[in-house]
């Protein structure tokens, strides 16, 4: 069965950078799309930015510029490089994968598989 994995969540300053991998099993990435959201508390999760099937990656304003989502197909998993750090994207961070073809995109409701989380906190 499709299994993601997250990691790479941590304690960061301000301006400082993480990480985080999303490891798939039962999923290929180079032939599915997948996404990274976000869900701080009291708040509704939000598509943070997702790769296609082709590898073209898309990304939400909030986070252009200082997040890079990537992927390697060797080993199955995806990146979100996440630069200049501020408090507002402390988060429970999660990937999402989806085997429909032609779906993605940054609405939760277009994923069905989706990992634990992965906790970020931006605190000085």
């Amino acid at each position: 069965q499709v299994q993601l994995v997250e990691s790479g969540g941590d304690l960061v300053q301000p301006g400082g950078s993480l990480r985080l991998s999303c490891a798939a099993s039962g999923f290929t990435l180079g032939l599915n799309p997948i996404g990274w959201f976000r869900q701080a508390p009291g708040k509704e999760r939000e598509g943070v930015s997702w790769i296609s099937n082709s590898g073209t990656p898309y990304y939400a304003d909030s986070v252009k510029g200082r997040f890079t989502i990537s992927r390697n197909n060797a080993k199955n998993t995806a990146y979100l490089q996440m630069n200049n750090l501020k408090p507002e994207d402390t988060a429970v961070y999660y990937c999402a994968g989806t085997l429909r073809t032609g779906w993605g995109g940054l609405q939760s409701r277009n994923y069905d598989y989706w990992g634990q989380g992965t906790q970020v906190t931006v605190s000085s």
